[in-house]
This record gives C-alpha cells, sequence and structure tokens, in this order.
C-alpha cells in the first residue's frame, strides 16, 4: 500500500468532508454573530461568558463520552448524534431577542460538539498508521476549514444583499439558511465513514481510567491548559475588529469587514494545515505546537496594542487575523496528532475526552477573563492578559519531551 493510500481512505475523506459541511454551518453564523448581538443589546461580557460557559460544558461531554465509548467498543452513532445537534442548535440565534436564546443555541449546538468532537478525532487517528498520522489530522483540519472558508463567506454575501430594514433581518435569514450544510454534516458522516468496532471495556471506571494515563501525557495537558487559559473565543477576536473599526467605516460595514477578514484567517488556517501535520511526522511536533502558542501570544498582544493606541486600521487588523490562523492550524493539527504518541490504544476515547476537556476549561477561563476585563477594564486589558498566559503556555509545551 502507498503512503498515500494509507492516510487518504475512506474514512480520513468522510470525516474530512462531514468537518467541513459542519464548519461551513457553524462559521457562517459566527462570521455575522458579533453584528448581531449589539442590535440585541448583547454586550462583550455576556458573550464572553455565553462562550465560555458553551466551551465548559461541552468540554466535560467530550471526557463523558469519550470513556463512555471506550467502555462501549464503538463511536459512530454517537458522533453522528452530535454532528446533528451542532447543526441545528445555532438556527435558534434566528428566534433571539436577548442574551438567553444566545445561550440556549449555544448550549444545544455545544452538547453536540462535546460529545462528537473527542470520539470523531480517535476514530480518525485509528484509521491511519501511526507513521503518518500528522498528514491525517493535517488534511481533516484543512477540510475542516476550507469550511470555515465558505461559512464566513457565505454569511457575509449573504449579510450584504439581504434587506437591512429591520437591522436584525437579515441576520436571522443567514441563521435559518445555515441550516443546509448543518443537516447535510450527519447525514455524509453516516454513509461514508465505517468503524472497526473494538474489545468492549464494560469494567473500567472514568476515575480509573483517568489515573492510568500516563505521565508524560499528564505533563503535556498542563502545558495544554495554561495555554488555553489565554485561548480565547475566536467570536471576540471578530468583535474586537468589528468594534475598532466601527468608527471609520459605520456598523454594517465594520462586521462585513471583520467577516472578511474571518475568511481570511480561515484560508491561512487552510492552507498550513496539512504542511504542518506533514512537517509534524518529520519533526518534533511538541516544537511546532510551540510556535504556533507563541504565535497565538502575539495576535492577542497586536489587538491590545490596537485597542490601546484607538487604531482604526483595516490592514493591521487583517494581519493579525492572518497570523491567529497559522496557530490555529498549529495548534488544532499538533494537539491531535501528539495525543495518540502518549496515550494506549484501549484508551483512546479518553485520552482525546481529557484532551478536550482541558481546552474547554481553558475557553471557559478565557473566554469569561477576556470579555469581564473588556467590559469592567478596557479591552486592552483582556488581550493583554490573554497574550500573558498564552506566551507561558508557548514556554511550557517546549518543554514536554515528546
Amino acid at each position: 500500500m502507498s503512503q498515500r493510500a494509507a492516510w487518504w481512505n475512506r474514512n480520513v475523506a468522510g470525516m474530512t468532508f462531514t468537518s467541513l459541511l459542519s464548519d461551513a454551518c457553524y462559521e457562517m453564523v459566527l462570521a455575522v454573530v458579533p453584528g448581531f448581538l449589539p442590535v440585541i443589546g448583547v454586550s462583550a461580557a455576556a458573550l464572553g461568558w455565553i462562550e465560555g460557559l458553551s466551551d465548559g460544558i461541552a468540554s466535560v461531554l467530550k471526557l463523558v463520552s469519550g470513556w463512555w465509548t471506550d467502555r462501549l467498543g464503538h463511536r459512530k452513532t454517537m458522533v453522528t448524534v452530535g454532528y446533528f445537534f451542532t447543526g441545528t442548535g445555532l438556527s435558534l440565534f434566528a428566534l433571539a431577542f436577548a442574551w438567553p436564546m444566545i445561550l440556549a443555541g449555544r448550549m444545544v449546538s455545544w452538547f453536540g460538539k462535546g460529545i462528537r468532537g473527542s470520539l470523531r478525532d480517535a476514530m480518525l487517528s485509528e484509521s491511519v498508521p501511526p507513521e503518518v498520522r500528522g498528514k491525517a489530522f493535517g488534511i481533516h483540519r484543512a477540510g475542516d476549514t476550507v469550511g470555515a472558508v465558505l461559512g464566513p463567506l457565505c454569511g457575509a454575501l449573504l449579510l450584504h444583499i439581504l434587506p437591512h430594514q429591520p437591522p436584525d433581518l437579515a441576520f436571522r435569514r443567514v441563521f435559518l439558511l445555515s441550516l443546509i450544510p448543518g443537516l447535510a454534516a450527519p447525514l455524509v458522516f453516516w454513509i461514508m465513514v465505517r468503524e472497526q468496532r473494538r474489545q468492549p471495556r464494560p469494567r473500567v471506571s472514568m476515575w480509573l481510567a483517568l489515573r492510568q494515563q500516563p505521565a508524560a501525557f499528564r505533563r503535556f495537558l498542563t502545558a495544554v491548559g495554561l495555554f488555553g487559559a489565554g485561548d480565547f473565543s475566536p467570536t471576540l477576536l471578530i468583535m474586537a475588529a468589528a468594534v475598532l473599526l466601527t468608527p471609520r467605516f459605520g456598523g454594517v460595514r465594520a462586521a462585513e469587514f471583520a467577516a472578511l477578514f474571518y475568511v481570511a484567517r480561515n484560508i491561512v488556517y487552510a492552507a498550513a494545515s496539512y504542511p504542518i501535520g506533514a512537517l509534524g511526522d518529520r519533526v518534533s511536533k511538541t516544537a511546532l505546537l510551540s510556535i504556533g502558542y507563541g504565535a497565538a501570544a502575539l495576535t492577542a498582544l497586536g489587538v491590545a496594542l490596537m485597542f490601546r493606541a484607538g487604531s482604526t486600521s483595516a490592514w493591521a487588523m487583517g494581519a493579525l487575523f492572518v497570523l491567529s490562523g497559522i496557530f490555529a492550524s498549529a495548534q488544532e493539527t499538533m494537539q491531535g496528532a501528539i495525543t495518540p504518541d502518549l496515550t494506549e490504544a484501549a484508551a483512546r476515547g479518553t485520552a482525546y475526552g481529557t484532551l478536550g476537556l482541558v481546552n474547554g476549561a481553558g475557553d471557559l477561563i478565557a473566554s469569561a477573563l477576556l470579555g469581564t476585563l473588556w467590559s469592567v477594564v478596557s479591552p486592552a486589558a483582556g488581550f493583554g492578559a490573554a497574550a500573558l498566559l498564552m506566551g507561558a503556555g508557548a514556554v511550557a509545551i517546549a518543554r514536554v519531551k515528546h
């Protein structure tokens, strides 16, 4: 079997296409919702807590679902159900007139994300030989991010051509249209992906499974968690762009710019994911991850300086979005590829679930911290704190032996 046949197979293709559709749905909404929230009176602090709480709940579900499917010996059905909830939850934003419905839509969607994310990664890691996992995760993240390019493009285009009176109407229609890719994703996964069932482990408790994780993996998780405490939601970066550019371009135009910057970020993310994954099969994955974490810290620092200076430069903001695409590709690709190298195959679901829990806890802290500092102190203080935490994570991950 050729090396390409080893890493590009039916399962990898199916999971890549599914993620493309699911991310197109999610990012179509994510790109325009920061412009919608001020229209219905939702603050940056509320957004930060909604993002953080949703990510926190999803992270707990990742651990529980990973451990549970290790016990059962199969994962496909739960992943399909997860994609269904992810693809339908955000359409509830069309009914929102205040923050509670935004929270409800996020909860439904992130419930789905929580029960399918770690399981899909475990299935992906089991679908290819160890020596080409970097390529498989890289091409999967690239496909995932193609959806993250198409989604914001569709969102920005629809926002541009749909009627703007009343101001919330175009946004609500975009949320409803996101159901098209959202419902296609679970259908594609169910049809294309084939699962090799494993030996069930019905007697393994969650606590025992966590205690049995290798020491090297625990050190890795510590560094990931430190970085994660500053790794705020991309929604806050989009909101920062919209706020900074509004004095110069006006609210709707600034929201369009922010969505297009996010498209540029995701193009970089898609283009860099496979090369970074392939490079990770040849050199130290933790070194590449440390570089990615460093790029994240520089992104947050740049946004903090723009707020401090009162800059309305679209060029500077666009450059920061490009830099964020580089760190996102390194982060997602390398974290997924490193995990199976440090853990046992029989407990792979629990391992990815634990990684998801750590990332989610970090997201909760980061988004809530940044959103609160933004509203109580200043945006510059929030992004500055994020930069410090992500920089510390870059140093910590560089010290992990892989």
